[in-house]
């Protein structure tokens, strides 16, 4: 399993604190056990899931933490979804604002000082409209 992420991002991961070798080789090679293992897996699954780093030490924490239960882990959750449902929505805008950008040029060849997308960029999307 360890082998489906590079040495860096280990030593990345290491350094966020979120893997911890069990040893090291007379050569300096980190050797991992299981838990590690598990660890990378859970990493790779929550950032698929859109955590950050930051968001997945949280959660080994609160993993870990004898305080802890489900509730807390779901309200990490659902944060990680709000952030992303802001930044769909600002995608969104973002795709909204580009598609006027395409309408409004019919792409022939004026010079660049004629381009109504250049204009439109240094002159503010809305003055366009």
């Amino acid at each position: 399993m360890l082998s489906a992420v590079s040495a860096d991002t280990l030593r990345h991961y290491e350094k966020k604190g979120l893997v911890t070798p069990t040893s090291k080789t007379a050569s300096g090679y980190r050797l991992y056990n299981k838990d590690a293992v598990h660890r990378v897996h859970l990493i790779k699954q929550a950032q698929s899931c859109g955590f950050t780093l930051s968001d997945i030490r949280e959660l080994f924490m609160l993993k870990h933490s004898g305080n802890s239960c489900c509730k807390d882990i779901r309200n990490l959750t659902i944060e990680m979804k709000l952030r992303i449902e802001h930044k769909l929505t600002t995608l969104q805008a973002m795709s909204k604002a580009l598609n006027g950008l395409i309408e409004n040029c019919n792409g022939n060849e004026l010079p660049i000082n004629n381009c109504t997308i250049m204009d439109a960029l240094q002159n503010g999307l809305n003055d366009r409209h």
